[in-house]
């Protein structure tokens, strides 16, 4: 927040006589029935009595918050026991009133919606972004179970932000930037309109004031030539539908700052294009007049190509219900008309909550319950994926931002993606195990690679294969966090499984050094080592070694009993005179890299430093950059290429060749014909009259490499050739 300048000059905050609890009761009476508005009431003296004594910020009775968050809720309609929560949702975390108190009281389903709500209070984190992500991961994930907690949460967030202003600077920019990143997004994921465009509103207000500000005056100035324009098209539009005999409520949606100014934002437009496009909106009684109504509106004014949606015959991932059409009317000046019925209008606002509100009336064709159901599914596969708190977040923020890319499945089915989602996220859309194993696809019947970006209306057809696997580079094009957090947990499993074997060999080859093996190891020596360690078992002492998270040297001198022995030493002279080394196969996977400074290659005398949570790095032995390491014996591991490594290995050469037309073509062909593939060439003039060619090749061996630098030097042109070695 600006210096100097108190927010409540810009928050636009409701100004109301004090709401008492027994107007909420004579509210609820008009659609609970007497004995659960008891109950209500009941809920309503108990958190009374366990907040006595604490107050807000403001100064006020604490009670009042929970009364109001219950007050959001009711204006939803939502059941009985959602409104006790409300009025409980506090208790457990500000005061000594524990859930199995609330769970006797109130029953069992209140207990756990209230739990639900409460931050995770009694462990210790080691910043506050870790305990805001896994308070918010402990409520996201108690939302899969019931939906209500995030229709509470959103109600006492609402309430929040309505009396921000007793709040610290400090405090309004950090909550009002968690509003506009988690909460506005989760209100407007779950098609609640009403809550997400006042949460926007609050947390603009809070978060950029001066930018609000000027927004505003600047649509201030423009209203009076607004007014007029709005006035003269509602007229026209109620005038056609009378003469077509259509009953339908025509109104003018006036834009919100906060949707003006993310507008401006994202599509790099000016306040003009933005503010100048006037928006309608035409509620009618059934589905076929939305159309007729469709109809009627391109006859008055010529539509504008390409802007017409259907999100009637496809709904939006919400559940969201509506005829968009862009039209040039009057003067010349664009306007956009929402066309729907009365109750994908009552959806359009309250989304998920329409599931209570209206459900004994019938629900809608796209129903939000079952969209919302979907999406916690989703939630709960990132859950099992994620790492920690603080990634599983940042894949729930991705996922917030509703899909904009509708696309076919073969069958005819719709899945809507988020827009410049790929082929590998429309894989995972499907199926994580078809994502996993994706090769290719058909778009529209022709073949196409997995990072092609997907356009509305297309038909995509995957194509898999039994032994193909995720491929780390999928992660550079994904966009969708189903995508991204199924890729990095198969990976992460991938990894983990060749950090396990490679530990094993690791811990084998410095046991040989004492003429034992691991199943020779003293069983009650290798139970202390891992209960001292806080190891679950000897596989997880594998993966710790492979991972370069502890020493296999120092392992190894644990479990044969010799740390701290007079014979330590004469084991490591032994071992230094007669080293067991390691071979490198090349099929290690992730837990075993190669150095890009050197770039070793079979064949090269090669050493190994150990990389904590990496694994190994393997360097030549003559590298430079391990001159550093001269004295740390235990930061290196004794290692050999295997007698038949597998696979091909970058290395660097550089080539001075005189400058000729073609001259490049020829030493890449030159290349080719010895089996080798170019990754990257980089061209350097030296002095007009040669040329420094680098090129990073792929070779089997140094024996390979050897071929490959005798053909080069077969070319006249070529008058030097090295191996590159960077420092």
């Amino acid at each position: 927040m600006r210096s100097g300048e108190r927010a409540d000059s810009e928050v636009p905050a409701p100004t109301e006589q004090r709401y008492l609890i027994s107007d909420l009761c004579a509210y609820l009476d008009a659609y609970l029935p007497p004995e659960q508005v008891r109950e209500c009431y009941r809920a309503y003296m108990f958190g009374a009595e366990a907040h006595s004594g604490q107050t807000r910020k403001s100064g006020e009775p604490y009670i009042y918050h929970p009364l109001a968050v219950a007050r959001i809720l009711a204006e939803m309609r939502m059941d009985y026991k959602c409104l006790i929560a409300a009025f409980l949702h506090d208790v457990i975390e500000d005061t000594e009133i524990a859930k199995e108190r609330v769970a006797e009281l109130f029953g069992e389903d209140v207990a756990e919606l209230v739990d639900g709500v409460s931050k995770l209070t009694q462990i210790d984190f080691k910043s506050r972004a870790e305990a805001q992500a896994a308070s918010l991961q402990k409520m996201l994930l108690a939302m899969t179970r019931d939906i209500r907690v995030i229709l509470i949460k959103l109600a006492d967030r609402l309430h929040n932000m309505r009396t921000l202003d007793s709040m610290s600077p400090e405090a309004c920019r950090r909550i009002s930037r968690e509003t506009l990143d988690i909460f506005a997004p989760i209100a407007n994921r779950l098609g609640i309109n009403r809550v997400r465009v006042e949460l926007e509103e609050l947390g603009f207000a809070h978060y950029w004031p001066w930018r609000r500000r000027v927004i505003q005056r600047a649509l201030i100035k423009t209203s009076g030539a607004r007014i007029e324009m709005v006035s003269t098209v509602e007229t026209a539009l109620k005038r056609a539908l009378q003469q077509e005999d259509i009953q339908g409520a025509v109104e003018g949606r006036r834009k919100h700052l906060y949707g003006i100014y993310r507008k401006m934002r994202d599509k790099s437009r000016d306040f003009s294009q933005v503010v100048d496009v006037f928006a309608f909106r035409v509620t009618v009684d059934r589905v076929d007049t939305c159309y007729r109504v469709l109809g009627l509106v391109h006859n008055m004014y010529k539509p504008v190509p390409g802007r017409f949606k259907d999100y009637i015959a496809i709904p939006k991932a919400n559940g969201y219900q509506s005829l968009h059409t862009a039209l040039v009317g009057p003067q010349g000046i664009q306007i956009e008309i929402q066309i729907r019925t009365e109750d994908m209008q009552r959806v359009a606002e309250s989304g998920i909550a329409a599931h209570w509100m209206y459900k004994s009336g019938g629900q809608a064709a796209a129903n939000p319950a079952t969209l919302a159901a979907d999406w916690l599914q989703n939630l709960l596969e990132m859950q099992r994926e994620a790492g920690n708190s603080v990634e599983f977040l940042e894949h729930v923020k991705v996922d917030l931002f509703p899909g904009e890319v509708y696309i076919f499945t073969p069958k005819g089915h719709i899945l809507s993606l988020k827009r410049g989602a790929t082929v590998v996220d429309f894989a995972y859309a499907i199926h994580s195990d078809v994502g996993n194993s994706c090769v290719a696809a058909r778009i529209d019947r022709r073949m196409a690679h997995l990072n092609t970006i997907l356009r509305n209306g297309q038909t995509v057809e995957i194509i898999t294969a039994p032994g193909a696997r995720p491929n780390p580079g999928w992660l550079n094009f994904v966009v969708t966090a189903k995508a991204r957090v199924n890729i990095r947990g198969y990976l992460k499993n991938i990894r983990h499984l060749e950090a396990q074997n490679f530990g094993r060999r690791l811990l084998s080859v410095e046991l040989a050094a004492f003429n034992t093996d691991i199943d020779r190891v003293d069983p009650l020596r290798l139970a202390a080592y891992l209960e001292d360690g806080h190891l679950r078992g000897i596989e997880d002492l594998f993966g710790e070694i492979g991972l370069g998270n502890r020493l296999a040297t120092l392992v190894a001198r644990r479990l044969v009993g010799v740390e701290g022995d007079e014979t330590a030493g004469e084991a490591r002279q032994d071992r230094d005179l007669h080293p067991h080394r390691l071979a490198i196969r090349g099929t290690e996977g992730m837990v075993v890299s190669f150095a890009r400074c050197c770039r070793p290659i079979p064949g090269d005398d090669i050493t190994a430093i150990f990389s904590p949570g990496r694994g190994i790095v393997v360097h030549r032995a003559e590298c430079r950059n391990l001159g550093s390491l001269d004295g740390k014996r235990d930061k290196r591991l004794d290692v050999q290429w295997s007698d038949q490594p597998e696979g091909e290995y970058p290395t660097e050469i550089r080539v001075e060749i005189g400058n000729r037309r073609g001259a490049l073509a020829v030493v890449a062909g030159a290349i080719a014909e010895q089996g080798s593939n170019i990754e990257n060439v980089l061209s350097k003039e030296k002095d007009g009259m040669t040329t420094d060619l680098e090129f990073l090749i792929l070779v089997h061996s140094r024996a390979h490499l050897a071929r490959i630098m005798r053909r080069l030097r077969q070319i006249p042109l070529i008058t030097r050739i090295v191996r590159v070695a960077r420092s």
